[in-house]
């Protein structure tokens, strides 16, 4: 294994422990975004969970690297789950595109934040194509009937 590998299994950021209560709040966040995925005939957003600003819909989900989700360790170990969509309308891009420490291979990436309340939500990668890498226990899901 690479150095970089055995920093991100030995880091105490990669199995600390979750602040009281926070376990099932973040269990619930996680499968209220996945049910969005099974509800047929409605339209589902995706909204910060800070503000509830909306910031992308499940119609924008898209696969990248054949999944539509994807859980990566940054290089301070932090573990994020992420979902890729094709547009997050809700997003804004603080600061420039780097390659380094990219998560998709051929992809630059920028940080993405909720518009409103200025939120890390996730990442917007471009390339040859663009999408967002959303971390998914950031967002919740709101309906509207179509």
């Amino acid at each position: 294994m690479t150095k970089a590998i055995m920093e991100c299994i030995n880091s105490p950021h990669l199995f600390r422990l979750p602040a009281e209560k926070e376990p099932l709040e973040k269990l619930k966040n996680l499968v209220s975004v996945k049910v969005a995925l099974e509800e047929p005939g409605r339209e589902n957003y995706l909204l910060c969970r800070q503000c509830q600003q909306i910031i992308t819909s499940t119609s924008e989900m898209i696969e990248v690297s054949g999944f539509h989700q994807h859980t990566f360790a940054n290089p301070q170990g932090i573990l994020f789950e992420i979902g890729c969509f094709r547009k997050a309308k809700g997003c804004w891009y603080p600061g420039p595109a780097t390659e380094e420490f990219t998560w998709f291979k051929g992809f630059q990436w920028k940080v993405a934040v909720c518009s409103r309340c200025l939120i890390h939500l996730g990442w917007f990668y471009s390339g040859n194509e663009s999408f967002h890498g959303l971390i998914l226990d950031r967002l919740v899901r709101s309906t509207e009937s179509e």
